[in-house]
């Protein structure tokens, strides 16, 4: 998938820019990133830029306290954030401070999928660099890609698979029980596993389990026949019936004939 930024309107740009002045002379800071929807050339001007800056992992506390309060005094003072404000309804700068260290997060039995693979794919791989100070960006980008190791993979493929499974197979008790709405949160918890288990299964980073799914199953997966059949999981005709319950055999079958740990 090629990665080309672009900005919906001159006031996004310009943000952009400031905001990649700033913290190019700021200490402590080894790369300022360009991240999610303007990194793609998707946005729109209701979106927000969104940036990631990367910090050196041995920057304190206070220091990092202290850069943070900086930008939030900067960003408070110049018109141009202000002017970005005005273009659309959620247009504004969206800033992620971040050290390079990734670590897997809790994953609960009713929480839907974790960002692990998320936070790689967006920061490392879906991204624009607009600013390196040496070579921290680019060494975190050969640790972690083109994936990470087998051994992790199997590990992660294995525990995502067991916790969708397990919303499955809750989906007809509830149904059953006449719990709907629960069944429907545990369908759709499911299907964010499913997709980043089929993410996994094909060692690609993924870049969101809620948006962008055609791009993603289409383009980037190169899957057009399996993203067909995505959609109708959400198209319901009745809400209490079984309908919801039959949803999720099928959803159990796409998860074992695509992202199976085998």
């Amino acid at each position: 998938m090629e990665i080309r930024a672009a900005y919906p309107t001159i006031e996004h740009e310009r943000a952009a820019v400031a905001t990649q002045n700033f913290f190019s002379g700021r200490d402590g800071v080894e790369a300022v990133n360009l991240t999610c929807s303007c990194a793609r050339g998707k946005a729109s001007r209701d979106s927000c830029v969104d940036i990631a800056v990367w910090m050196a992992p041995d920057l304190t506390s206070d220091d990092r306290s202290a850069l943070e309060q900086q930008w939030r005094d900067f960003h408070k003072s110049e018109r141009v954030f202000q002017q970005l404000d005005e273009v659309g309804k959620f247009s504004f700068v969206d800033l992620d401070f971040i050290d390079g260290q990734f670590s897997i997060p809790p994953h609960g039995w009713t929480s839907g999928p974790d960002e692990f693979e998320l936070e790689i794919g967006n920061y490392l791989v879906y991204t624009v660099p607009l600013w390196q100070r040496g070579d921290y960006f680019e060494r975190l980008r050969s640790q972690w890609l083109p994936y990470y190791d087998e051994a992790l993979r199997q590990k992660r493929l294995e525990m995502v698979r067991g916790y969708c499974l397990n919303n499955l197979d809750h989906i007809p008790l509830y149904v059953n029980r006449g719990l709907h709405f629960q069944a429907f949160r545990r369908l759709y918890n499911a299907f964010g596993e499913f997709l980043q288990a089929l993410f996994i299964a094909r060692r690609t980073y993924p870049i969101a389990y809620d948006k962008w799914i055609r791009e993603q199953i289409e383009e980037i997966l190169g899957m057009p026949e399996l993203y067909r059949q995505l959609p109708k999981f959400f198209e319901i005709k009745s809400f209490e019936s079984q309908e919801i319950a039959k949803k999720a055999s099928v959803l159990e079958h796409l998860l074992n004939e695509y992202a199976s740990n085998a």
